[in-house]
C-alpha cells in the first residue's frame, strides 16, 4: 500500500487499519507514517478554518506491522480560535503512538518575522541518493527518496553536527497537493542525526517529537523535492537533542522539528 493509500484508509475507517510489513522500520511501522495516521484521526474532529500549527508526538511503544491498530481522537478544548486534540493509536489495548495537536484559525497581529534564509544545499542532481536495497534499508524507504547533501551517512564516523539534503515520495504516480500528513512523514523519513558519528551498527529510535507547521503550507505536490536540514545541540549518556527544519526546493520554510532520540550504541 502507498501512503495515500494509507492515508485513505483511516479516513475510510479509523477503527481498524492494518499498515503492511513494507512500511516496517526494524521490529515496528515508521515513526512518520504513524504520526500521520493519527493525525489525519485528529483532523477530522477539527472545524474548518483551523490549520494544524504544532503537534507533540510520543511513541509510547513499537506499532507492529501487519496487525489491527486503533486511531482515536479525542477534542480536550474548543476555543474562539484554537482547537486542542489529543489522538492515540492502539493496538492490542495499549497505546503505541500518542500525539496532542493544536490547530488555530489566523488572526490579526501587528508581528511579523521573517523566517531565517534556508541553508545552503548542493542541488539535488549533485547529492547522493540513499537506495532502498532489501534486507539493508529500512523497509518504509521503497517509498521515500532522500539525497544526501550534508554531513555523513549513518555509522560512517562523520563528526559533523549537521545532516540532511533533500527528500520527497518515492512511488506516488498522481501528483497530489502536499498536506501536513505528507510532511510528517518527510521530515521523520531521515536517521537521526547522531547516527554518522558512529562507525559500526547500533539500533536508535524516536522517543519524543515536536513539529511546528508554517500556515499555509507552502504549494507543493508529492513529486516535489523538499531540502532538509537536521542539527544536533547535544547528545550524551545514550539520548540525543536535535533540531530540524524542511523547506522547499525554493528555500521557503515548511516546518521546524525538534526530537528526543535514544541510542544503543
Amino acid at each position: 500500500m502507498t501512503f495515500s493509500e494509507l492515508i485513505e484508509a483511516v479516513r475510510r475507517d479509523p477503527q481498524a487499519v492494518t499498515v503492511p510489513a513494507s512500511w516496517g522500520q526494524g521490529r515496528a511501522v515508521f515513526g512518520g507514517l504513524a504520526a500521520a495516521l493519527v493525525y489525519e484521526a485528529m483532523r477530522a474532529c477539527v472545524p474548518e478554518g483551523r490549520p494544524v500549527r504544532s503537534l507533540a508526538i510520543t511513541f509510547v511503544g513499537p506499532m507492529a506491522v501487519d496487525a489491527p491498530v486503533r486511531f482515536d481522537a479525542e477534542v480536550l478544548r474548543e476555543g474562539k480560535a484554537v482547537s486542542q486534540i489529543i489522538g492515540r493509536a492502539v493496538q492490542d489495548g495499549q497505546v503505541v503512538t500518542l500525539v496532542q495537536g493544536s490547530f488555530g484559525a489566523s488572526r490579526e497581529s501587528r508581528i511579523a518575522v521573517a523566517a531565517e534564509p534556508a541553508p545552503d544545499m548542493p542541488a539535488v542532481e549533485a547529492c547522493r541518493e540513499l537506495p532502498y536495497v532489501p534486507g539493508s534499508a529500512p523497509e518504509f524507504t521503497r517509498y521515500l527518496a532522500m539525497r544526501w547533501g550534508v554531513g555523513g551517512l549513518p555509522f560512517s564516523g562523520n563528526s559533523s553536527r549537521e545532516m540532511g539534503g533533500w527528500v520527497r515520495l518515492r512511488g506516488e504516480v498522481a501528483r497530489e497537493a502536499v498536506t501536513e500528513t505528507h510532511l510528517l512523514a518527510l521530515v521523520d523519513a531521515w536517521p537521526p542525526a547522531v547516527l554518522p558519528h558512529l562507525k559500526t551498527f547500533a539500533r536508535a529510535s524516536s522517543l519524543t517529537w515536536t513539529i511546528e507547521f508554517v500556515q499555509p503550507v507552502p504549494t507543493l505536490d508529492t513529486h516535489d523535492w523538499c531540502r532538509y536540514r537536521a542539527v544536533i545541540e547535544h547528545a550524551r549518556d545514550g539520548y540525543g537533542h536535535c533540531a530540524a527544519g524542511l523547506w522547499t526546493p525554493d528555500g521557503e520554510l515548511i516546518a521546524l522539528s525538534r526530537q528526543t532520540v535514544t541510542v544503543f550504541g
